[in-house]
């Protein structure tokens, strides 16, 4: 079906209700929120985001029914952005606007002197264009630098002078980005980067509706709803949401990172680049579950600054280099299969030092040593939830006796597989795991590093920097102080003198 091109063609179809003539921005998201609601349709609210369903989700709901501007804050790496940018699934698909209007003008109500002018003049022969929901969408990172006339506008004198207006005429206005956002969206992210001469600028719009712009009598009574995002521990570092700002907002609602491993998997699974066009791919539940715990053990992590947090990008990062790393190894041996081991893990550590903000601890020891603590520790935690009460003694005692195995990231996978079947039990104990013998040499060989990862991780077995596996290192017996004083008395008598 064509959408109607004039003034006269949309007062005869469906947008010529009485609803949709006047209905604001805040009621239409309102309205298909609760067409979503009563068909039971909370998937598609808001798609991409896992983990908030009861936590974060609710509440927006809440304040998109009670028609609010809003604020998320939180750490980073929380999705808060992607959570505003899904807010364009409750506009409606086609919104009509006075053609060539800059703030996007309502044809049955326009605003602005030009589009009121064209109105009366041309009548039912006005253009009219259409509007998408991602068109109605306007975002604007919050900088110092950002000044009123970025957000609200400033009088063009150019305009003015081929125009010849005078410079109180709207029509030398050059609009800001609040305006172009009329009967849409606004989102400000990092809110407390704007400066708070510049914050006070947001009041009247979010208040009573309307912005003035330069100091003339020019009013624009704008239909917008405006959504913000903040790093509520950057607040005294880089600045603040000035109190009679916070006090306009509607909503202030809390995201967090996510709350188990199975969400963060899903997350990572969904972000990162893992379809690569080139070999096939097997990619073990355990590397993935070691890869999501890096990310839990750093957000506990006493030599890491909680208050910058650890991004979700950190896990999504890892995955890719990881990924990568084993890619090159299956590159350079003519390997048909891509199976990531634990020692890509360790070929990642660029991907996570990075996106770590370490305390004066972990500045001393080094980003390296605390990224190889964290993968240490997530190793673990993952071996212990696949070999707790195994009997793996036989893989240690040969190791105890002598024996020694070096696993490099870059060996194949026929190769090291033959080294491993030397050490006795160890290829019988990838059941757990989901392996057989009968599984590919690729992903034998995954496994069963991983398990000496593991050992390793709970210091069974050791291992060097160069790989190579060999016997832990014995604790030496404590030695017990002899007494070579044979006239000395079981006890000493306490004396007392007056």
């Amino acid at each position: 079906m064509s959408l109607p091109r004039t003034l006269g063609e949309l007062r005869r179809s469906t947008f010529s209700e009485e609803r949709m003539r006047t209905r604001r921005v805040k009621d239409e998201l309102r309205d298909n929120l609760i067409l979503r609601l009563r068909q039971h349709d909370d998937s598609s609210l808001f798609p991409g985001i896992v983990g908030f369903d009861d936590t974060v989700v609710p509440q927006i709901v809440n304040a998109v029914l009670s028609r609010h501007n809003f604020i998320l804050l939180g750490l980073r790496g929380q999705a808060k952005s992607r959570i505003l940018r899904a807010l364009t699934t409750l506009l409606d698909p086609h919104m009509p606007y006075v053609a060539g209007c800059e703030i996007r003008d309502n044809p049955y109500a326009p605003i602005c002197r030009r589009c009121r002018e064209e109105v009366a003049r041309l009548g039912d022969a006005t253009p009219v264009s259409y509007l998408t929901p991602d068109d109605r969408y306007v975002e604007k990172l919050a900088t110092p630098d950002v000044t009123i006339a970025d957000l609200i506008g400033d009088i063009d004198p150019i305009k003015a002078a081929r125009g010849g207006h005078e410079l109180a005429s709207e029509f030398t206005v050059h609009y800001g980005l609040l305006p172009r956002a009329n009967r849409g969206i606004f989102a400000i992210n990092e809110l407390p980067d704007l400066a708070g001469k510049i914050q006070v600028g947001l009041f009247n719009i979010m208040q009573e509706g309307d912005v003035q712009i330069k100091g003339y009598p020019i009013r624009l009574p704008l239909d917008v709803a405006i959504v913000f995002s903040a790093n509520p521990e950057d607040y005294t570092a880089r600045g603040k949401i000035i109190t009679p700002l916070k006090d306009r907002i509607g909503s202030e609602i809390r995201t967090h990172y996510p709350a188990t491993v199975d969400e963060g998997i899903a997350i990572t699974a969904q972000e990162a680049w893992t379809s690569r066009n080139g070999n096939a791919m097997h990619l073990p539940v355990y590397i993935q579950q070691v890869i999501e715990r890096i990310a839990f053990a750093a957000r506990e992590d006493k030599k890491i600054d909680k208050r910058s947090g650890v991004s979700q990008r950190l896990p999504i990062s890892a995955m890719e280099n990881v990924i990568s790393n084993a890619e090159r190894r299956a590159l350079r041996n003519d390997e048909k299969l891509v199976v990531p081991r634990v020692s890509d893990v360790y070929a990642a550590l660029p991907a996570i030092t990075g996106k770590l903000e370490l305390e004066y601890e972990g500045e001393m020891k080094g980003a390296d040593y605390v990224g190889r603590e964290l993968i240490r520790a997530a190793i673990a935690k993952t071996y212990d939830e696949y070999f707790t009460g195994a009997n793996v003694q036989q893989i240690v005692q040969w190791f105890d006796l002598g024996g020694e195995i070096q696993l490099s990231d870059s060996v194949s996978a026929l190769e090291a597989l033959e080294n491993l079947k030397e050490i006795q039990g160890l290829v019988d104990k990838l059941g757990p795991l989901g392996i057989s013998q009968k599984e590919s040499p690729e992903q034998q060989v995954s496994a069963a590093e991983f398990i000496l990862e593991g050992l390793h991780a709970h210091k069974r077995i050791g291992r060097n920097e160069e790989r190579v596996f060999k016997a832990g290192e014995k604790k030496p017996e404590p030695v017990r102080e002899k007494s070579f004083d044979k006239e000395e008395p079981p006890y000493r008598q306490r004396r007392q003198f007056n």
